[in-house]
């Protein structure tokens, strides 16, 4: 086999090598069963009507479907739209009807999250379960197929249409161009890369812990497949579980987020060393910003094979840093892999090593938001350079430290602060559990920083431990940087990525500005 074949062609070679496992049952997956599924499913939506470059939806909990749908989608030629099964019936309507689905995929336990969308927008339903009276069986159409297949050659071949996460508004959604119809038969290009830069390859063993229907599990996943490796997929994350599969199947690869190492170092010593991870090769880590202390306890258990990465669903460009390179330089996210960086300030001028402004991308890939040509407009300047909307920096060596995203910024009394600094100073009190900084109205200043705190077990919220938070702060953080407020709560709104979700703090305390204990001198 060579390392540019596609799944496909690798699951005719060695139909019974088992490339998934589903941890919680240890169901095991052969590549013949996973390809034959796809190119079933190929087939059913090609039947359906669908045509080159429509789109349906997909609405699954970690399930090996979701994986199946997601290939037939690029041997169709066509767009899966996979949703979050946390999304409200609103929220669920509201992407299917803005992508424009044409049918949706649903199984027993998300039937309930497609009520408003048949109530409104009412389109044909399958689900992956028994027949039900909202939706019919798809298993039973697929046995139903004739034996004659359709071929897709001269086909384009179809990807993924993933929403942003909305923590600063409505999703969007990401829609990147059909690969040519000349890579059929080849690996992902995107694969080949992840091949070359983290050493993927037929014996990869992959531990993806997270929801597929985030961008980074599954497309990793799908790229596994791509390279010959196994996938072993976790229903749910639970820290200690995690530690067992390593274990168990030998992980050599996996994909983390920086609030799923705060679990693992939770966990007592006497577990930690329960599990053989000699295995473990490199993990990767993204999604959100790592607090260095975390980041530090994670490479001194594990060694130094972590490898961060930032990017986004749009895929305009992409930095790394691996852990050797990370403990020279604390917090920074790495060098360009694909796309070349730039800084800029609010009038588009490139700015020098050191200075902060909104970070750019050029050479990068291509996308639109769909429906939403202001959105795309607005984060693609004149010369075509695109930006994630973050602000940040780099060094003289060009590594970049991110400082924030622009929506986030605070402007006080006509000075930027950002939040996440603010954050992580006040993350030094040991303690403070998590910690998040939003800016709140003032009537002088316009906005000043309000920080919300989950104080640790055995911490009392209290006046006294609050300004003791802010004091600690101080040591590497300006005075005029610090919040004027500080309120403690039992948890902080999170996507299960780890993304925070500031838009619901916002909203929460724009009318509660003066909620919490005072950090400034009456």
């Amino acid at each position: 086999m060579t390392a540019k074949q596609d799944f496909f062609d690798r699951a005719a070679a060695a139909p019974e090598r088992v490339v998934l496992v589903m941890a919680e049952t240890h169901a095991r997956h052969t590549a013949g069963e996973v390809a034959q599924s796809a190119l079933r499913m190929a087939q059913w939506l090609h039947a359906q009507g669908l045509q080159v470059g429509e789109r349906f939806a997909v609405v699954l909990e970690n399930r090996v479907e979701i994986l199946a749908l997601a290939l037939a989608a690029r041997q169709a030629g066509l767009y899966a739209a996979v949703l979050s099964t946390h999304l409200t019936p609103a929220e669920v309507a509201y992407i299917v009807q803005d992508c424009g689905a044409r049918l949706v995929v649903a199984s027993a336990k998300t039937l309930p999250q497609l009520t408003e969308l048949q109530a409104t927008h009412p389109l044909p339903c399958w689900t992956v379960d028994d027949a039900s009276p909202q939706a019919a069986s798809l298993h039973a159409a697929l046995q139903a197929l004739p034996d004659e297949p359709v071929s897709f050659a001269g086909r384009p071949l179809g990807r993924d249409l993933l929403y942003s996460s909305g923590t600063t508004g409505r999703p969007k959604g990401v829609l990147k161009p059909l690969w040519p119809a000349e890579l059929r038969g080849q690996a992902d290009p995107e694969a080949l890369g992840t091949a070359r830069i983290m050493g993927m390859g037929e014996d990869t063993v992959y531990l993806s812990p997270a929801p597929l229907y985030h961008a980074a599990p599954l497309r990793y996943t799908l790229r596994v497949l791509d390279l010959g490796g196994q996938a072993v997929i976790m229903e749910r994350f639970d820290a200690e579980s995690a530690l067992a599969l390593i274990a168990r199947y030998r992980v050599t690869h996996s994909q983390w987020v920086p609030t799923m190492f705060g679990r693992l170092l939770k966990l007592p010593e006497e577990v930690r060393r329960r599990y053989d991870l000699s295995s473990h090769r490199l993990a990767i880590h993204a999604a959100a910003p790592c607090p260095v202390d975390v980041k530090r306890a994670m490479i001194d258990w594990w060694g130094p094979i972590l490898m961060e990465y930032y990017a986004g669903s749009e895929g305009c460009g992409t930095t790394m840093i691996s852990s050797a390179e990370w403990l020279l330089r604390p917090g920074s996210v790495g060098r360009p892999t694909t796309g070349q960086l730039h800084i800029l300030d609010d009038d588009g001028r490139e700015l020098p090593a050191g200075e902060i402004g909104q970070v750019y991308f050029s050479g990068g890939g291509q996308f639109s938001y769909l429906n939403d040509p202001e959105k795309t407009r607005q984060a693609i300047n004149e010369r075509g350079w695109i930006t994630y909307g973050d602000i940040g920096h780099v060094d003289a060596e060009g590594y970049l430290f991110l400082s924030d995203r622009r929506a986030d910024l605070i402007l006080s009394g006509g000075v930027n602060l950002y939040p996440q600094e603010i954050e992580n100073a006040l993350a030094r009190h040991p303690g403070v559990q998590e910690v998040a900084v939003v800016g709140v109205p003032h009537p002088d200043f316009g906005e000043v920083p309000l920080a919300i705190v989950v104080p640790c077990p055995g911490t009392e919220a209290t006046q006294q431990t609050a300004r003791a938070i802010a004091e600690q702060a101080t040591e590497v953080l300006a005075r005029m940087k610090l919040p004027q407020r500080m309120v403690f709560v039992d948890a902080l709104p999170r996507l299960e990525t780890g993304k925070l979700l500031r838009r619901k703090l916002k909203e929460r305390f724009r009318a509660e500005a003066q909620a919490g204990f005072s950090l400034r001198d009456s």
